[in-house]
């Protein structure tokens, strides 16, 4: 308890809050790191897992690839990359889009598969084309889990960025090293402190976010499922409503 108490002192001293190893700049540069593996991760598997939802074409290679990135050593991967490519910031990049890809691609297939296929098939019977299908009817219906997969890799590599302060780069995991080099542990605990209330706040603001998307969609949809007798309206006339609010 006492560490903690010291953790939380050496987080407010106003020593931390300025130069070029103060918490601003540490917290920024996390972001930075954060924000561009996460962007990169986005771009390579958010679009296969919308191919994956919406075809239903290689999704067991997808799971494969997944569960293997899923299962590679952070560490050691991170080691091997920074003896290939020297200490930088691209061999911490790489380590993080690859642990970013398996919830981004996992929320977007599984958002896409979890669209009702009488829905699609009506939106197909209406004139709609494939591109129409997926960002008008699909990616609306499948948003919560797509954001929520988007939720899952934020946060694994907000939790993993901290590795790379082993290797010479900043973020707040610099915080956790040098307290441990120098045995320095109110700035050790204070470091943890941090990357948890970060980690806390990402996944508060994305909850939220998941959250939203769900009335957002369902509430316009609703009331055209029901008729004044309580009786259900067809995936024709559901699809007709989505096209409406796609517009």
């Amino acid at each position: 308890m006492d560490l903690i108490i010291q953790g939380f002192t050496w987080i407010f001293a106003a020593a931390q809050w300025a130069g070029g190893g103060s918490i601003p700049v540490r917290l920024g540069e996390h972001l930075y790191y954060t924000g561009v593996s996460l962007a990169i991760a986005f771009v390579i598997a958010v679009p296969l897992g919308l191919y994956i939802g919406h075809t239903g074409k290689g999704r067991g290679v997808a799971i494969a690839a997944s569960n293997i990135s899923r299962a590679l050593p952070t560490l050691g991967l991170l080691a091997v990359l920074v003896l290939v490519f020297g200490v930088g910031l691209l061999p911490a990049v790489i380590v993080l889009v690859i642990l970013g890809i398996p919830p981004l691609l996992a929320g977007a297939y599984a958002g896409v598969e979890s669209v009702d296929p009488q829905t699609v098939d009506a939106a197909r019977a209406m004139g709609m084309t494939e591109l129409q299908i997926l960002f008008k009817v699909e990616i609306p219906l499948g948003a919560a889990l797509i954001i929520g997969g988007f939720r899952a890799a934020a946060l694994q590599i907000i939790a993993t960025t901290v590795v790379a302060a082993y290797f010479g780069l900043g973020g707040l995991g610099r915080f956790l090293v040098d307290g441990q080099s120098q045995n320095d542990y109110p700035k050790l605990v204070g470091g943890a402190i941090l990357v948890i209330a970060l980690a806390l706040v990402v996944d508060g603001v994305l909850a939220l976010l998941q959250k939203l998307v769900v009335p957002r969609v369902s509430a316009g949809t609703r009331n055209t499922r029901r008729t004044a007798r309580g009786g259900v309206i067809p995936p024709v006339a559901q699809s007709r409503t989505l096209i409406k609010e796609g517009q």
